[in-house]
């Protein structure tokens, strides 16, 4: 895509790459989808890209960052997407330079029509030239963060549900660990973008940037909201790990206090049986008719006597 003021948008093959970039007021936008290393070694020489951005770019997996090289400006983000129960995380690196941007996506699915979309609605803006595109690229990114946090509390809400109902204990601290992961990956690529944006706006910014910087301290804001929220739920996923647990105490008090009690239970005949099961030579009431009927009657009455208590003390 190539931006030339004064004119429309315009889609161009490669070969128009380097015409539109020799053109005053106008620069270019190239995006590259999991790109060979054939491809970026191409960009590489059309657009003179320094040799260790490329290198980051061709290796991905790396940490969310923005840095300078000479006049150009190299970013990396992370794309989030959820499934269900899983997350997908992507890579997009961005090349900057007064008169091009070059986008790498690597393993990120979502595409960035929006961006090109948004670019058609308001030409007034792209007069800010290749910040401008680099903005709404990260826009778009971070606005992808949100539906992804709000996944995550609305899971948490309903682990919240399971926790005080009658779902087992284990799969609860099972799924709040998985909840948890979840959220640490979400840290991961919003602390870092949020320290390196810092150098976009405010003091001392590479020139490819400066008439947009609050822009720039707009995507900062939106990282902040998003960093404080990971931080809120990851202390509610903790205090409900504590819950979780205390609750298991509980319920193994709840059990110890029935055995104890049956055990008491048991306990008064065993007694009174054992006394009468002694060979004694002179035992009382050994040969009185009522003697074995009044023996369980006594044990009954003892068993009746202790199970009104522990059913009014919830024991039983």
């Amino acid at each position: 895509m190539a931006y030339e003021e004064g004119k429309k948008i315009a889609d161009i093959t490669k070969s128009d790459i380097h015409i539109y970039l020799s053109k005053p007021s106008c620069f270019v936008w190239v995006a590259l989808k999991d790109p060979t290393p054939e491809e970026l070694f191409e960009m590489q020489h059309e657009f003179n890209l320094h040799e260790l951005a490329v290198e980051d770019a061709r290796h991905g997996h790396q940490r969310p960052k923005i840095e300078e090289y000479g006049n150009s400006l190299f970013a990396v983000l992370h794309t989030l997407e959820t499934a269900g129960e899983d997350m997908h995380v992507g890579e997009v690196n961005i090349f900057v330079g007064a008169n091009y941007v070059l986008s790498v996506r690597n393993r990120a699915k979502k595409c960035f029509a929006s961006v090109r979309a948004r670019s058609e609605r308001e030409p007034r803006l792209l007069k800010h030239g290749s910040a401008f595109v680099l903005y709404a690229l990260m826009d778009a990114v971070v606005d992808g963060y949100f539906p992804t946090l709000e996944t995550l509390e609305e899971r948490f809400e309903q682990l919240e549900e399971q926790i005080f109902g009658k779902h087992p204990i284990r799969e609860n601290i099972e799924e709040l660990y998985a909840l948890r992961q979840r959220l640490i990956t979400l840290k991961h690529a919003v602390a870092p973008l949020h320290d390196a944006l810092g150098k976009l706006y405010g003091g001392r910014v590479p020139e490819i940037v400066s008439s947009s910087q609050e822009y720039f301290r707009d995507i900062a804001d939106h990282l902040l909201r998003i960093d404080q929220s990971i931080d809120s739920l990851r202390e509610m996923v903790t205090t409900a790990f504590s819950v979780n647990l205390s609750l298991i105490t509980l319920a193994e008090n709840e059990t110890m206090k029935r055995l104890a009690a049956y055990a008491a239970l048991i306990a008064v005949p065993t007694m009174t049986a054992g006394i009468y099961g002694m060979n004694f030579e002179h035992m009382p009431e050994l040969k009185w008719t009522f003697g074995y009927p009044v023996t369980l009657g006594v044990m009954v009455i003892l068993d009746a006597y202790l199970f009104y208590p522990f059913r009014k003390a919830k024991w039983l």
